[in-house]
């Protein structure tokens, strides 16, 4: 049997993967060339820290967050045209098509359900029926503390979200969509299943105070840690970065064509999470991908889980046929 052991399970006996940092290929090139791959994450992490930490409040608001948002995306996709980590996953005209669409749902619909059913008002109902306070004496604690545990705590719910739908079947229909995608670029992270997207978007950050600036720095260090995860662009990540965050290289395993590579690294921001529970695999794959690397498109994305669910249904509540008794 092929593939290589980590902890209790065998990866890669079903597709091809990359299984340790030492067998990771590495940005070759002139020293700037070394240089730039190697310290642009840590340097834009900071640098947003910093801008949100001492930017005057006439621009510390969120119109200002998405606009860094979508000039930062913009910028990295410059990137992958440049320096493409895989051929194989350069965007081709249907690609883009299927992306943009996803980018604006998020942007439009997405957004419109989650201010009427969405996690915060969730949060809110449920505060006010069984009446709850919120903790507020997290406003108390140093802004970049409270930055750092909003993001924390999104981030570990939506470990646990995640993994739910990589282990129950009702949850795993609306997420299975965003596994027929074949290959990572920057925007692959919106497309899915709106199912899914609604889902993978829940928090319970709502039931703890924190002040207005605190939320705009984690949502610099989801953006800077993050985008990462679906981009066609290969870093040479410090060991500490990898370490704590998580990176293209761990989340291409989860989106390989190898069953168990595929149930690894759930988070989206720290991997230091997924350490803690040992379903960390550190490593890459390039091919991608449900049933061989087979393509969906939009429609069938839209539709999939509800007919799938349907077969199921159907295959369970079919009965064999009677078969005949011989004649004596």
């Amino acid at each position: 049997m092929e593939g290589v052991v980590v902890g209790k399970r065998r990866i890669g006996t079903q597709a091809p993967v990359t299984v340790g940092w030492e067998n990771i290929p590495r940005v070759e090139g002139g020293p700037f060339k070394r240089l730039f791959f190697t310290w642009f994450q840590p340097a834009v992490l900071f640098a947003l820290i910093l801008f949100w930490y001492y930017a005057p409040n006439s621009i510390a608001k969120a119109s200002t967050a998405i606009g860094i948002g979508i000039g930062f995306r913009v910028f990295l996709m410059g990137l992958e045209f440049f320096f493409p980590r895989h051929e194989s996953w350069k965007l081709t005209w249907k690609e883009v098509t299927t992306d943009l669409f996803y980018v604006g749902l998020g942007y439009t619909i997405l957004r419109l359900v989650d201010g009427f059913i969405g996690s915060d008002v969730m949060v809110g109902a449920i505060q006010g029926a069984l009446h709850l306070d919120n903790f507020k004496w997290f406003i108390g604690l140093p802004i970049l503390l409270q930055a750092f545990i909003i993001s924390f705590i999104f981030d570990f719910g939506q470990y646990w979200m995640h993994r739910g739908m990589h282990n129950w079947y009702p949850l795993w229909l609306p997420h299975s969509v965003h596994h027929y995608i074949t290959q990572l670029n920057i925007n692959k992270g919106a497309v899915g299943n709106p199912v899914e997207l609604f889902l993978i978007g829940l928090g319970i950050g709502g039931f703890f105070d924190f002040v207005p600036r605190a939320f705009l720095l984690a949502g610099a260090i989801g953006l800077a840690v993050g985008s990462y995860q679906h981009i066609n662009v290969r870093f040479n990540s410090p060991h500490w970065w990898r370490f704590l965050f998580h990176t293209t290289e761990h989340h291409s395993l989860h989106h390989s064509q190898d069953f168990e590579a595929s149930r690894s690294n759930y988070t989206n921001t720290y991997i230091f999470i997924d350490r803690i529970f040992g379903t960390c695999v550190d490593g890459e794959a390039e091919l991608l991908g449900m049933e061989g690397g087979r393509r969906m498109g939009i429609a069938e994305q839209m539709t999939y889980p509800f007919t799938d669910a349907w077969r199921t249904i159907k295959a369970k509540l079919a009965r064999p046929a009677a078969q005949a008794v011989p004649a004596e």
